[in-house]
């Protein structure tokens, strides 16, 4: 089910998809859609600084988050949401996408794993390694060719239960560096692999809808600032101009504080002595 941001909590990283209530059926009325914007968030993505300033600039809509898997987020995105922050590439037939930032590959392995002893590790390094590959895979990396490692011959259904069989030492896991923090236990570490592909997180929505409000989002992403003329948010107040000072008549003077005058006229001429007879 969808979650909407409150203003002065903290969005936590997504780490199970929970699609359901509004978003499970059908897409709302339209007379819903100015009050409520709804942002696909995929596992891994914290949204909560954009999340903060939609908040502020816009806050008389909502902003609803909806954890979607990597796999859901497209339909989701054509039918029931606004925009999202996905996974690259998408669909350019179906959607629009601004890139983001590119995620750094880590190899998750037990405490007691050999390459726990390492700062970081290379592809050459795994060679010797059983990968755990999960069918929500996002690098679509293991299983090919360019992979470093044989995978292991059962795949789980998700990165949760992939996260489980490494614990279990049966085998080490590829994900970004995102998705092993989501995931993060005790027992468990990760090391970043420097030679590995990565993957891509963007904001993409559909190419049918790019509503005013999906240009805010785009404007918040981006780093915009508020008074961009794009979007529809509203408009930075202006400043009030600055009173005239009174104009003072000439020559008449205030008293000041030491007794003397401010803005007095001009210094008397002392009166010439009168001559003595």
């Amino acid at each position: 089910m969808g979650r909407t941001f409150h203003p002065g909590r903290g969005v936590p990283p997504v780490t199970r998809p929970e699609i359901g209530g509004r978003y499970a059926g059908a897409v709302p009325a339209e007379n819903d859609l100015p009050n409520v914007f709804r942002l696909v968030v995929v596992p891994g993505v914290t949204p909560d600084k954009w999340a903060r300033v939609w908040s502020e600039r816009l806050p008389d809509v909502s902003l609803e988050l909806v954890p979607a898997t990597a796999a859901d987020a497209a339909a989701l995105l054509r039918e029931q949401a606004d925009a999202g922050l996905v996974r690259l590439p998408v669909d350019p037939e179906a959607c629009h996408a601004i890139p983001l930032y590119t995620e750094t590959t880590v190899v998750v392995v037990h405490r007691e794993h050999l390459l726990a002893a390492a700062d970081e590790v290379t592809v050459a390094e795994l060679a010797d390694e059983t990968v755990v590959w999960p069918l929500d895979d996002v690098l679509g990396w293991p299983g090919t060719p360019a992979a470093p490692a044989p995978v292991a011959e059962y795949r789980p259904e998700t990165t949760a239960e992939a996260v489980e069989l490494v614990a279990a030492s049966v085998g080490v896991l590829l994900v970004p560096q995102s998705l092993a923090r989501a995931h993060h236990r005790r027992d468990l570490t990760y090391r970043v692999v420097t030679d590995a592909p990565t993957a891509s997180i963007g904001l993409a929505w559909d190419r049918d809808r790019h509503t005013d409000l999906v240009e805010e989002m785009i404007g918040i992403v981006r780093g915009r600032t508020a008074n961009s003329t794009r979007g529809r948010g509203p408009a930075p107040a202006d400043k009030p101009a600055a009173a005239k000072a009174p104009v003072k008549a000439a020559g008449r003077a205030t008293p000041g504080r030491d007794g003397g005058r401010r803005g007095a006229a001009a210094p008397r001429t002392p009166a010439k002595k009168r001559r003595g007879r």
